[in-house]
Protein backbone atom coordinates (compact mmCIF):
# COMPACT_ATOMS: atom_id res chain seq x y z
CA UNK A 1 0.00 0.00 0.00
CA UNK A 2 1.29 3.37 -0.62
CA UNK A 3 1.91 5.38 2.69
CA UNK A 4 -0.22 8.49 3.65
CA UNK A 5 2.33 10.53 3.69
CA UNK A 6 4.05 10.37 0.20
CA UNK A 7 -0.10 10.85 -0.83
CA UNK A 8 0.13 13.55 1.31
CA UNK A 9 2.75 15.23 -0.07
CA UNK A 10 1.65 14.44 -4.09
CA UNK A 11 -1.40 15.88 -3.60
CA UNK A 12 -0.47 19.21 -2.42
CA UNK A 13 -1.26 21.07 -5.49
CA UNK A 14 -5.66 21.22 -5.28
CA UNK A 15 -7.62 23.47 -3.39
CA UNK A 16 -10.82 22.30 -3.18
CA UNK A 17 -12.84 25.34 -2.57
CA UNK A 18 -15.31 26.84 -4.80
CA UNK A 19 -15.22 30.30 -2.67
CA UNK A 20 -12.80 32.64 -4.48
CA UNK A 21 -13.35 31.62 -7.66
CA UNK A 22 -14.71 34.44 -8.98
CA UNK A 23 -12.80 36.55 -6.98
CA UNK A 24 -9.62 35.20 -9.24
CA UNK A 25 -9.23 38.22 -11.42
CA UNK A 26 -6.29 37.67 -12.87
CA UNK A 27 -4.19 34.13 -13.56
CA UNK A 28 -1.68 35.17 -11.22
CA UNK A 29 -4.04 35.42 -8.24
CA UNK A 30 -6.05 32.56 -9.45
CA UNK A 31 -2.50 30.27 -8.99
CA UNK A 32 -1.19 32.40 -5.94
CA UNK A 33 -4.49 31.47 -3.99
CA UNK A 34 -4.80 27.86 -5.56
CA UNK A 35 -1.39 26.93 -4.03
CA UNK A 36 -2.74 27.03 -0.44
CA UNK A 37 -4.51 23.34 -0.58
CA UNK A 38 -5.50 20.30 1.02
CA UNK A 39 -5.59 16.62 0.22
CA UNK A 40 -7.52 15.67 -3.40
CA UNK A 41 -9.25 12.80 -1.22
CA UNK A 42 -11.64 15.86 -0.93
CA UNK A 43 -12.00 15.96 -4.57
CA UNK A 44 -15.53 15.91 -5.82
CA UNK A 45 -17.01 15.58 -9.41
CA UNK A 46 -19.56 17.99 -8.73
CA UNK A 47 -16.96 20.73 -7.39
CA UNK A 48 -13.85 22.16 -9.34
CA UNK A 49 -13.93 19.46 -11.82
CA UNK A 50 -17.86 19.79 -12.44
CA UNK A 51 -17.20 22.52 -15.44
CA UNK A 52 -14.12 23.92 -17.26
CA UNK A 53 -13.97 26.84 -16.01
CA UNK A 54 -14.15 25.54 -12.11
CA UNK A 55 -11.67 23.29 -13.68
CA UNK A 56 -8.91 26.19 -14.36
CA UNK A 57 -8.12 26.42 -10.71
CA UNK A 58 -6.74 22.73 -9.82
CA UNK A 59 -5.04 23.29 -13.16
CA UNK A 60 -3.36 26.10 -12.87
CA UNK A 61 -2.54 25.23 -9.14
CA UNK A 62 -0.54 22.61 -11.07
CA UNK A 63 1.30 25.45 -13.33
CA UNK A 64 2.09 27.20 -9.88
CA UNK A 65 3.89 24.73 -8.56
CA UNK A 66 5.90 24.49 -11.55
CA UNK A 67 8.17 27.47 -10.41
CA UNK A 68 6.89 27.70 -6.43
CA UNK A 69 9.22 26.41 -3.69
CA UNK A 70 7.52 23.95 -1.93
CA UNK A 71 9.00 20.42 -2.25
CA UNK A 72 10.35 19.37 0.16
CA UNK A 73 11.09 21.54 3.45
CA UNK A 74 14.38 20.80 3.96
CA UNK A 75 15.86 21.54 0.53
CA UNK A 76 13.64 24.24 -1.00
CA UNK A 77 15.66 26.96 -1.69
CA UNK A 78 17.01 24.22 -4.75
CA UNK A 79 13.96 22.92 -5.25
CA UNK A 80 11.71 25.37 -7.38
CA UNK A 81 10.22 23.05 -9.83
CA UNK A 82 10.67 22.67 -14.02
CA UNK A 83 13.48 25.75 -13.84
CA UNK A 84 15.27 23.64 -10.50
CA UNK A 85 15.81 20.37 -12.28
CA UNK A 86 16.64 22.17 -15.61
CA UNK A 87 19.72 24.01 -13.70
CA UNK A 88 20.71 20.84 -12.08
CA UNK A 89 21.00 18.81 -15.23
CA UNK A 90 22.82 21.71 -16.20
CA UNK A 91 25.38 21.87 -13.92
CA UNK A 92 26.11 17.77 -14.26
CA UNK A 93 27.38 18.42 -17.49
CA UNK A 94 30.64 20.38 -18.22
CA UNK A 95 29.47 23.68 -19.82
CA UNK A 96 27.99 25.24 -16.69
CA UNK A 97 30.76 25.81 -14.41
CA UNK A 98 29.85 26.31 -10.49
CA UNK A 99 33.02 27.68 -9.11
CA UNK A 100 32.42 27.16 -5.49
CA UNK A 101 30.17 25.24 -2.53
CA UNK A 102 28.67 28.52 -1.11
CA UNK A 103 25.69 27.65 0.64
CA UNK A 104 25.55 24.12 -0.59
CA UNK A 105 22.75 24.40 -2.94
CA UNK A 106 23.40 22.65 -6.53
CA UNK A 107 27.08 21.92 -5.62
CA UNK A 108 26.50 18.06 -4.53
CA UNK A 109 24.36 18.07 -7.78
CA UNK A 110 27.62 19.15 -9.25
CA UNK A 111 29.91 16.82 -7.63
CA UNK A 112 27.47 13.40 -8.47
CA UNK A 113 27.50 13.29 -4.13
CA UNK A 114 23.48 12.81 -3.72
CA UNK A 115 22.68 9.50 -5.50
CA UNK A 116 23.61 7.72 -1.53
CA UNK A 117 21.37 10.09 0.58
CA UNK A 118 17.55 8.80 -0.83
CA UNK A 119 16.77 7.53 2.55
CA UNK A 120 16.06 11.19 2.89
CA UNK A 121 13.49 13.26 2.66
CA UNK A 122 15.78 16.41 1.84
CA UNK A 123 18.12 15.63 -1.19
CA UNK A 124 17.16 14.80 -4.45
CA UNK A 125 15.81 11.79 -4.88
CA UNK A 126 12.70 12.32 -2.65
CA UNK A 127 12.86 16.16 -4.15
CA UNK A 128 12.70 15.08 -7.93
CA UNK A 129 10.75 11.97 -7.68
CA UNK A 130 7.81 13.34 -5.09
CA UNK A 131 7.82 16.50 -7.29
CA UNK A 132 7.00 14.79 -11.04
CA UNK A 133 4.35 12.13 -8.98
CA UNK A 134 2.41 15.41 -7.80
CA UNK A 135 1.74 16.50 -10.65
CA UNK A 136 0.77 13.29 -12.37
CA UNK A 137 -1.46 12.62 -9.29
CA UNK A 138 -2.80 15.98 -9.78
CA UNK A 139 -3.40 15.75 -13.68
CA UNK A 140 -4.74 12.23 -13.06
CA UNK A 141 -7.57 13.81 -11.44
CA UNK A 142 -8.61 16.58 -13.66
CA UNK A 143 -8.43 13.24 -16.44
CA UNK A 144 -10.58 11.39 -14.57
CA UNK A 145 -13.45 13.87 -15.30
CA UNK A 146 -12.61 14.15 -18.99
CA UNK A 147 -16.00 12.49 -19.59
CA UNK A 148 -18.31 14.01 -17.16
CA UNK A 149 -16.95 17.62 -17.57
CA UNK A 150 -19.05 20.10 -18.54
CA UNK A 151 -18.33 23.51 -20.55
CA UNK A 152 -17.86 23.92 -23.99
CA UNK A 153 -16.18 21.74 -26.29
CA UNK A 154 -12.81 23.74 -26.97
CA UNK A 155 -12.74 24.93 -23.07
CA UNK A 156 -12.70 21.36 -21.79
CA UNK A 157 -10.53 20.26 -24.39
CA UNK A 158 -8.10 22.86 -23.20
CA UNK A 159 -8.17 21.68 -19.47
CA UNK A 160 -8.24 17.75 -20.99
CA UNK A 161 -5.33 18.31 -23.01
CA UNK A 162 -3.08 20.12 -20.64
CA UNK A 163 -3.78 17.51 -18.32
CA UNK A 164 -2.82 15.43 -20.63
CA UNK A 165 0.84 17.28 -21.52
CA UNK A 166 1.69 17.68 -17.99
CA UNK A 167 1.59 13.71 -17.63
CA UNK A 168 3.18 12.98 -20.59
CA UNK A 169 5.58 15.83 -19.35
CA UNK A 170 6.24 14.20 -16.05
CA UNK A 171 6.66 11.01 -16.97
CA UNK A 172 9.28 11.98 -19.65
CA UNK A 173 11.72 13.89 -17.02
CA UNK A 174 11.02 11.19 -15.03
CA UNK A 175 12.36 8.43 -17.69
CA UNK A 176 15.06 10.94 -17.85
CA UNK A 177 16.29 11.18 -14.72
CA UNK A 178 15.21 7.72 -13.05
CA UNK A 179 16.68 5.00 -15.74
CA UNK A 180 19.57 5.52 -18.61
CA UNK A 181 18.52 6.87 -21.79
CA UNK A 182 16.07 5.50 -24.49
CA UNK A 183 17.56 4.10 -27.29
CA UNK A 184 19.45 1.12 -26.47
CA UNK A 185 17.76 0.48 -23.03
CA UNK A 186 14.13 0.20 -23.36
CA UNK A 187 13.66 -3.52 -21.90
CA UNK A 188 15.22 -1.56 -18.80
CA UNK A 189 13.26 -0.85 -15.20
CA UNK A 190 11.87 2.90 -15.24
CA UNK A 191 9.22 3.82 -13.52
CA UNK A 192 5.82 3.09 -12.08
CA UNK A 193 2.84 4.62 -14.25
CA UNK A 194 -0.44 5.83 -13.03
CA UNK A 195 -3.32 6.48 -15.15
CA UNK A 196 -5.57 6.89 -12.14
CA UNK A 197 -6.36 8.97 -9.54
CA UNK A 198 -4.36 7.72 -6.23
CA UNK A 199 -5.27 8.18 -2.47
CA UNK A 200 -3.17 6.96 0.64
CA UNK A 201 -3.83 3.17 0.64
CA UNK A 202 -3.94 3.16 -3.12
CA UNK A 203 -1.43 0.22 -3.57
CA UNK A 204 1.48 1.11 -5.76
CA UNK A 205 2.53 -0.26 -8.83
CA UNK A 206 5.97 -1.60 -10.32
CA UNK A 207 8.50 -0.09 -12.21
CA UNK A 208 7.48 -0.12 -15.98
CA UNK A 209 10.21 -0.41 -18.73
CA UNK A 210 11.64 2.28 -20.48
CA UNK A 211 9.57 1.56 -23.20
CA UNK A 212 6.46 1.62 -20.82
CA UNK A 213 7.00 4.19 -19.91
CA UNK A 214 7.58 6.22 -23.39
CA UNK A 215 4.74 4.39 -24.91
CA UNK A 216 2.05 5.53 -22.06
CA UNK A 217 4.15 9.59 -22.22
CA UNK A 218 3.71 9.22 -26.06
CA UNK A 219 -0.14 8.36 -26.01
CA UNK A 220 -0.65 11.26 -23.79
CA UNK A 221 1.51 13.81 -25.63
CA UNK A 222 -0.35 12.63 -29.11
CA UNK A 223 -3.92 13.08 -26.80
CA UNK A 224 -2.36 16.31 -25.55
CA UNK A 225 -1.64 18.04 -29.16
CA UNK A 226 -4.96 16.36 -30.55
CA UNK A 227 -7.08 18.40 -27.83
CA UNK A 228 -5.52 21.67 -27.76
CA UNK A 229 -5.20 22.16 -31.83
CA UNK A 230 -7.54 25.32 -32.35
CA UNK A 231 -8.01 26.10 -28.60
CA UNK A 232 -6.90 29.71 -27.23
CA UNK A 233 -4.27 30.21 -24.84
CA UNK A 234 -5.23 31.85 -21.92
CA UNK A 235 -1.77 32.63 -19.90
CA UNK A 236 1.80 32.37 -21.14
CA UNK A 237 2.60 29.33 -18.44
CA UNK A 238 -0.08 27.26 -20.01
CA UNK A 239 0.65 24.28 -22.42
CA UNK A 240 -0.70 25.07 -25.50
CA UNK A 241 -0.91 23.45 -28.92
CA UNK A 242 2.84 24.79 -30.17
CA UNK A 243 4.09 23.92 -26.47
CA UNK A 244 2.89 20.50 -26.66
CA UNK A 245 4.38 20.41 -30.00
CA UNK A 246 7.72 20.98 -28.57
CA UNK A 247 7.52 18.59 -25.64
CA UNK A 248 6.53 15.94 -28.89
CA UNK A 249 9.94 16.98 -31.00
CA UNK A 250 11.68 16.77 -27.47
CA UNK A 251 10.36 13.04 -27.06
CA UNK A 252 11.16 12.27 -30.69
CA UNK A 253 15.19 13.47 -30.07
CA UNK A 254 15.55 11.74 -27.44
CA UNK A 255 13.75 8.25 -28.86
CA UNK A 256 15.94 9.15 -32.28
CA UNK A 257 12.73 9.53 -34.40
CA UNK A 258 13.95 11.93 -36.54
CA UNK A 259 11.17 12.58 -38.62
CA UNK A 260 8.72 13.04 -35.75
CA UNK A 261 11.20 15.46 -34.34
CA UNK A 262 11.78 17.49 -37.39
CA UNK A 263 7.60 17.51 -37.93
CA UNK A 264 7.05 18.48 -34.68
CA UNK A 265 9.45 20.93 -34.27
CA UNK A 266 8.34 22.60 -38.01
CA UNK A 267 4.50 22.41 -36.89
CA UNK A 268 5.54 24.45 -33.00
CA UNK A 269 7.67 26.87 -35.17
CA UNK A 270 4.61 27.45 -37.37
CA UNK A 271 1.82 27.20 -34.58
CA UNK A 272 3.85 29.21 -32.08
CA UNK A 273 3.80 32.26 -34.33
CA UNK A 274 7.17 33.04 -32.32
CA UNK A 275 10.26 34.73 -34.06
CA UNK A 276 13.78 34.41 -33.28
CA UNK A 277 15.65 37.56 -31.70
CA UNK A 278 18.66 38.81 -31.87
CA UNK A 279 20.33 38.33 -28.63
CA UNK A 280 19.83 42.49 -27.33
CA UNK A 281 16.26 41.88 -27.62
CA UNK A 282 15.75 39.66 -25.33
CA UNK A 283 18.05 40.23 -22.53
CA UNK A 284 18.45 39.09 -19.16
CA UNK A 285 15.97 36.09 -20.34
CA UNK A 286 13.35 37.05 -17.52
CA UNK A 287 10.82 38.35 -19.86
CA UNK A 288 8.01 35.41 -20.85
CA UNK A 289 6.79 37.96 -23.14
CA UNK A 290 9.20 38.40 -25.53
CA UNK A 291 8.24 36.98 -29.29
CA UNK A 292 10.68 33.62 -29.55
CA UNK A 293 9.10 32.80 -26.20
CA UNK A 294 6.95 29.44 -26.63
CA UNK A 295 6.27 28.54 -22.82
CA UNK A 296 7.26 30.00 -19.47
CA UNK A 297 5.98 31.50 -15.94
CA UNK A 298 5.32 35.01 -15.31
CA UNK A 299 6.54 35.84 -12.18
CA UNK A 300 5.70 38.76 -10.11
CA UNK A 301 6.74 40.38 -7.06
CA UNK A 302 4.31 39.04 -4.08
CA UNK A 303 4.94 35.38 -6.06
CA UNK A 304 8.73 36.00 -6.12
CA UNK A 305 10.70 32.97 -3.96
CA UNK A 306 13.33 34.96 -3.13
CA UNK A 307 16.35 33.02 -2.66
CA UNK A 308 14.73 29.94 -3.48
CA UNK A 309 14.69 30.85 -6.86
CA UNK A 310 16.64 30.58 -10.40
CA UNK A 311 17.53 34.03 -10.87
CA UNK A 312 18.90 33.90 -6.96
CA UNK A 313 21.49 31.05 -8.23
CA UNK A 314 22.06 33.14 -11.61
CA UNK A 315 22.46 36.80 -10.97
CA UNK A 316 25.75 37.63 -9.08
CA UNK A 317 24.87 40.97 -9.26
CA UNK A 318 21.64 40.49 -7.52
CA UNK A 319 21.32 39.69 -3.75
CA UNK A 320 20.81 36.11 -3.86
CA UNK A 321 23.32 32.61 -3.59
CA UNK A 322 25.05 33.82 -6.90
CA UNK A 323 26.33 36.68 -5.26
CA UNK A 324 27.47 34.63 -2.57
CA UNK A 325 30.76 33.53 -4.64
CA UNK A 326 28.53 30.41 -6.05
CA UNK A 327 28.82 31.86 -9.58
CA UNK A 328 27.57 30.01 -12.24
CA UNK A 329 29.66 30.39 -15.34
CA UNK A 330 30.59 29.50 -18.76
CA UNK A 331 33.71 26.94 -19.35
CA UNK A 332 36.56 28.31 -21.61
CA UNK A 333 36.20 25.66 -23.89
CA UNK A 334 32.42 26.39 -24.79
CA UNK A 335 32.78 29.89 -24.55
CA UNK A 336 36.12 29.80 -27.43
CA UNK A 337 33.97 27.96 -29.45
CA UNK A 338 31.54 30.88 -30.76
CA UNK A 339 32.98 33.57 -33.40
CA UNK A 340 34.45 36.90 -32.23
CA UNK A 341 31.76 38.38 -34.13
CA UNK A 342 28.89 35.84 -32.36
CA UNK A 343 26.56 38.39 -30.06
CA UNK A 344 25.79 35.76 -27.81
CA UNK A 345 29.21 36.60 -26.30
CA UNK A 346 27.34 39.28 -24.13
CA UNK A 347 25.83 36.49 -22.43
CA UNK A 348 29.27 35.94 -20.26
CA UNK A 349 32.04 38.36 -19.01
CA UNK A 350 35.71 36.91 -19.85
CA UNK A 351 36.68 40.34 -17.61
CA UNK A 352 35.04 39.95 -14.79
CA UNK A 353 37.33 39.79 -11.94
CA UNK A 354 35.20 37.63 -10.03
CA UNK A 355 36.62 34.83 -12.59
CA UNK A 356 39.06 34.29 -10.94
CA UNK A 357 41.15 31.05 -12.90
CA UNK A 358 37.38 29.83 -13.42
CA UNK A 359 35.21 29.92 -16.07
CA UNK A 360 33.12 33.55 -17.56
CA UNK A 361 31.06 34.77 -15.27
CA UNK A 362 27.48 34.72 -17.04
CA UNK A 363 25.12 37.66 -17.77
CA UNK A 364 23.05 35.59 -19.26
CA UNK A 365 19.92 35.19 -16.82
CA UNK A 366 19.10 38.11 -14.75
CA UNK A 367 16.52 39.70 -12.42
CA UNK A 368 14.41 41.92 -14.67
CA UNK A 369 14.36 43.92 -11.13
CA UNK A 370 16.59 42.73 -7.79
CA UNK A 371 14.67 44.84 -5.67
CA UNK A 372 11.52 42.66 -5.67
CA UNK A 373 13.50 39.35 -6.51
CA UNK A 374 11.50 39.18 -10.10
CA UNK A 375 12.38 38.08 -13.43
CA UNK A 376 10.33 35.34 -15.41
CA UNK A 377 11.35 31.88 -16.03
CA UNK A 378 11.56 30.78 -19.93
CA UNK A 379 11.22 27.14 -20.19
CA UNK A 380 10.54 26.79 -24.11
CA UNK A 381 12.01 29.51 -26.85
CA UNK A 382 11.66 28.96 -30.58
CA UNK A 383 14.96 29.16 -31.29
CA UNK A 384 15.15 25.61 -29.93
CA UNK A 385 12.71 24.24 -32.40
CA UNK A 386 15.09 25.42 -34.99
CA UNK A 387 18.21 23.94 -33.55
CA UNK A 388 15.75 20.64 -33.03
CA UNK A 389 14.68 20.77 -36.75
CA UNK A 390 18.34 21.56 -37.91
CA UNK A 391 19.41 18.01 -35.63
CA UNK A 392 16.74 16.00 -37.07
CA UNK A 393 17.42 17.16 -40.78
CA UNK A 394 20.84 16.36 -40.35
CA UNK A 395 20.37 12.81 -39.14
CA UNK A 396 18.26 11.91 -42.33
CA UNK A 397 20.51 13.23 -44.59
CA UNK A 398 18.78 16.39 -45.57
CA UNK A 399 21.89 18.97 -45.17
CA UNK A 400 20.14 21.76 -47.26
CA UNK A 401 17.38 21.99 -45.34
CA UNK A 402 19.30 21.51 -41.63
CA UNK A 403 21.54 24.21 -42.75
CA UNK A 404 18.71 26.43 -43.52
CA UNK A 405 17.21 25.96 -40.07
CA UNK A 406 20.52 26.09 -38.28
CA UNK A 407 20.81 29.80 -40.27
CA UNK A 408 17.55 31.03 -39.32
CA UNK A 409 19.14 31.20 -35.36
CA UNK A 410 22.86 31.86 -36.53
CA UNK A 411 21.94 34.66 -38.74
CA UNK A 412 20.85 36.73 -36.02
CA UNK A 413 23.31 35.79 -33.55
CA UNK A 414 26.47 36.36 -36.35
CA UNK A 415 26.35 38.55 -39.14
CA UNK A 416 26.74 37.06 -42.36
CA UNK A 417 26.70 33.42 -40.69
CA UNK A 418 27.44 30.58 -43.12
CA UNK A 419 27.96 26.78 -43.09
CA UNK A 420 29.54 24.65 -45.32
CA UNK A 421 30.12 21.41 -43.07
CA UNK A 422 28.95 18.34 -43.37
CA UNK A 423 28.17 14.64 -42.31
CA UNK A 424 26.79 13.72 -39.09
CA UNK A 425 30.09 12.29 -37.28
CA UNK A 426 30.12 13.55 -33.49
CA UNK A 427 33.26 12.74 -31.10
CA UNK A 428 33.20 9.76 -28.29
CA UNK A 429 33.64 12.67 -26.11
CA UNK A 430 31.83 16.10 -26.45
CA UNK A 431 35.51 17.92 -26.46
CA UNK A 432 36.47 15.46 -29.63
CA UNK A 433 36.17 17.58 -32.69
CA UNK A 434 35.23 16.21 -35.72
CA UNK A 435 34.16 19.17 -38.13
CA UNK A 436 30.77 17.51 -39.03
CA UNK A 437 27.41 19.61 -39.31
CA UNK A 438 26.09 17.36 -37.08
CA UNK A 439 28.94 18.67 -34.32
CA UNK A 440 28.36 22.40 -35.49
CA UNK A 441 24.60 22.20 -34.91
CA UNK A 442 24.92 20.24 -31.34
CA UNK A 443 27.89 23.08 -30.95
CA UNK A 444 25.23 25.91 -31.56
CA UNK A 445 22.76 23.87 -29.52
CA UNK A 446 24.82 24.04 -26.59
CA UNK A 447 25.52 27.79 -26.45
CA UNK A 448 22.40 29.00 -27.60
CA UNK A 449 20.23 26.88 -24.68
CA UNK A 450 23.02 27.34 -22.44
CA UNK A 451 21.35 27.23 -18.61
CA UNK A 452 17.55 26.34 -20.23
CA UNK A 453 17.30 22.96 -21.00
CA UNK A 454 19.12 20.80 -18.88
CA UNK A 455 23.02 19.78 -20.55
CA UNK A 456 23.11 16.34 -19.04
CA UNK A 457 19.80 15.23 -21.17
CA UNK A 458 21.47 16.01 -24.39
CA UNK A 459 24.98 13.96 -23.25
CA UNK A 460 23.10 10.89 -22.29
CA UNK A 461 20.82 10.87 -25.82
CA UNK A 462 23.70 11.68 -27.85
CA UNK A 463 25.71 9.10 -25.80
CA UNK A 464 28.72 10.72 -25.01
CA UNK A 465 30.93 10.81 -22.84
CA UNK A 466 32.66 14.34 -21.07
CA UNK A 467 35.51 15.36 -19.19
CA UNK A 468 35.62 18.07 -17.12
CA UNK A 469 39.71 20.32 -16.38
CA UNK A 470 41.11 23.13 -14.94
CA UNK A 471 41.56 24.58 -18.52
CA UNK A 472 38.24 24.72 -18.85
CA UNK A 473 37.88 26.95 -15.55
CA UNK A 474 36.13 24.14 -13.20
CA UNK A 475 37.71 23.94 -10.00
CA UNK A 476 39.78 21.36 -9.01
CA UNK A 477 37.17 19.57 -6.45
CA UNK A 478 34.85 18.98 -9.32
CA UNK A 479 36.91 17.38 -11.65
CA UNK A 480 35.70 13.91 -11.45
CA UNK A 481 38.19 12.23 -10.88
CA UNK A 482 38.29 8.43 -11.14
CA UNK A 483 34.23 8.67 -12.11
CA UNK A 484 33.42 7.29 -15.58
CA UNK A 485 31.94 10.66 -16.80
CA UNK A 486 33.56 9.53 -19.88
CA UNK A 487 31.28 6.24 -20.43
CA UNK A 488 27.93 7.19 -21.73
CA UNK A 489 26.74 3.79 -20.82
CA UNK A 490 27.54 4.63 -16.65
CA UNK A 491 24.78 5.03 -14.14
CA UNK A 492 26.54 7.78 -12.73
CA UNK A 493 23.83 10.06 -14.03
CA UNK A 494 20.89 7.82 -13.29
CA UNK A 495 19.29 9.05 -9.65
CA UNK A 496 18.45 6.74 -7.18
CA UNK A 497 14.83 6.18 -6.19
CA UNK A 498 13.99 7.50 -2.47
CA UNK A 499 13.47 4.86 0.57
CA UNK A 500 9.43 6.46 0.64
CA UNK A 501 8.60 4.50 -2.75
CA UNK A 502 9.81 1.24 -1.10
CA UNK A 503 8.35 2.16 2.10
CA UNK A 504 5.37 2.79 0.90
CA UNK A 505 5.06 0.48 -2.59
CA UNK A 506 4.36 -3.52 -1.49
CA UNK A 507 5.22 -3.67 -5.48
CA UNK A 508 8.56 -2.23 -5.33
CA UNK A 509 11.69 -4.30 -3.60
CA UNK A 510 14.58 -2.09 -2.46
CA UNK A 511 16.88 -4.82 -3.23
CA UNK A 512 16.00 -5.65 -6.78
CA UNK A 513 14.23 -2.57 -7.97
CA UNK A 514 16.96 0.40 -6.34
CA UNK A 515 18.85 1.66 -8.94
CA UNK A 516 22.77 1.41 -8.35
CA UNK A 517 24.12 3.72 -5.63
CA UNK A 518 27.17 3.89 -7.34
CA UNK A 519 28.26 4.64 -10.79
CA UNK A 520 28.57 1.08 -12.14
CA UNK A 521 25.41 -1.61 -11.70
Amino acid sequence: MLNKQRFENMKKIFKYAMVGLLGCVTLSSCLESALETSPTDSMSGTGLLANANAALVPLNSIYRSMYASWSPSANTHQSFGISSYTLMADLMGEDMIQTAQGSGWFWFDCLYNVKSRYTSTAWRSYDVWNCYYTWISNANYILAAESTMEGEKADVNYVIGQAYAIRAYSYFMLAQTFARTYKGHESEPCCPIYTEPTVAGTQGNPRSTVQEVYDQLNSDIDKAIELLNGTERKHISHINYATALGLKARIALVMEDWNTAKAAAKEAITASQCTVLPVENFAGLNNSSAANVMWGAEIISDQSTMYASFFSHMDADGSGYANSGAYKEISKTLYNQMSTADTRRAWWDPTDERNGDYGYMQNKFRFSDTQTWTGDYIWMRVEEMYLTAAEAECRLGEEAEAIKDLTSVMSKRVDGYTCNKTGAALGKLTTDVTGSLLEEIITQRRIELWGEIGRIYDIRRLKQGFVRTTEMGWPVATLLTNRPSNDPESYMWVLTIPQTEFDGNINMDPIKDQNPVGDTK
